[in-house]
């Protein structure tokens, strides 16, 4: 049996400090799929103010329901698309409860962070070096909100039907990152008690790491764009392997705004990520097999859903499952990548 190092454990509760963030990565874990089905419905506009508060109480009267629908209304999405589609006040129902859902989720996930950090701060469990750590992902969780309102912001206008794709990735993103983040720490402290002191980046991980954040960030933006829709074909895209893409407003352009290219680059940039995630998972298996197997059927699951996306021209419950397992994904490679930088 290995003795405690205390110099290492640093007092506090660290277990009890990582079972708390796990149980916050699930609710982050919820939100990504809550934020997949909002965006899959376009129920992301569907409310149009931010109020911190009040706005965690849903309409409770006809008239409450009729403004917000006015409100609505007022805006691209409904003027160009749900308006001439015939939306009623009941369709505006159902998109706003996702919207709601979505809202409130991350609320909570604030809640649920904020205070348990505030007890265990003043009660002393928290080992020490952790303290800014702590207080880092606390602030990623409000720059989420923040993001998230701002994404929401850049469609309320009567030119555009959709949120920017750039906000969109910004959202997701941090919310993936956070979600790292609390898996990392959780696996940090959980160590403490055997003496073994935090993870480092290895250059394995930090390969994985930027690849799979490439492959993320195209995926935000084919969602934003709703360039899913570009091909309901694998592997080729309108009869061809490299598709026709618009060169004609520059490179730049074309390789983060024009639906077909990123379309492309999505879903051929996913076999680069899955070989490297092979060598990962290889490296992993003397060290922690659970890891190894995570990170083989979530990167094997996520492809096929990924390709089984296009193919049902991006049915509603698959690219959900799609988004899904891509966040467990990002949580099965946090935790490899932490495995094969842990110090032994």
């Amino acid at each position: 049996m290995v003795a405690q190092d205390i110099s290492l454990v640093g007092g506090g509760r660290p277990l009890a400090l990582a079972r708390w963030l796990l149980v916050v990565a699930t609710m982050v874990f919820a939100m990504v799929v809550i934020g997949g089905i909002t965006r899959l419905t376009e129920s992301g506009l569907s409310i149009t103010e931010w109020k911190p508060v009040t706005g965690a109480i849903p309409p409770l009267t006809t008239a409450q329901w009729q403004a917000e629908f006015e409100a609505y209304q007022q805006i691209g999405e409904y003027q160009q698309v749900a308006g001439p589609a015939g939306m009623t006040l009941g369709d505006y129902q159902f998109i706003y409860f996702w919207e709601w859902a979505h809202r409130l989720l991350g609320r909570l996930i604030g809640l649920a962070f904020a205070l348990p950090l505030l007890v265990f701060w003043m009660r002393g469990m928290i080992p020490a070096g952790y303290k800014p750590r702590l207080l880092a992902l606390l602030a990623l969780g409000g720059l989420q909100g923040a993001f998230g309102w701002l994404m929401v912001r850049s469609g309320l206008n009567t030119e555009m039907t959709d949120v920017s794709h750039f906000w969109l990735s910004i959202h997701l993103l941090t919310a993936l990152f956070t979600l790292a983040g609390l898996i990392w720490t959780a696996r940090d402290l959980r160590a403490l008690p055997r003496g073994i002191g935090p993870a480092r980046m290895t250059s394995l991980g930090m390969l994985v790491a930027v690849m799979l954040l490439v492959q993320l960030l195209l995926g935000a933006w084919v969602a934003g764009l709703n360039a899913g829709l570009a091909s309901d074909t694998w592997p080729l895209m309108q009869g061809r392997l490299v598709p026709e893409a618009d060169w004609s407003r520059g490179v730049l352009w074309t390789f983060t705004s024009d639906p077909y290219w990123l379309h492309f680059l999505h879903r051929w940039w996913a076999f680069a990520v899955l070989g490297v995630l092979i060598v990962l998972a290889r490296k992993l298996r003397p060290l922690d097999r659970r890891a190894s197997i995570a990170i083989h059927s979530a990167v094997g699951v996520q492809i096929l859903l990924g390709i089984a996306t296009v193919m049902t021209g991006v049915n509603l419950w698959i690219a959900v499952a799609h988004q899904a397992v891509g966040a467990l994904l990002v949580a099965s490679t946090a935790w490899g990548i932490h495995a094969v930088g842990q110090r032994r």
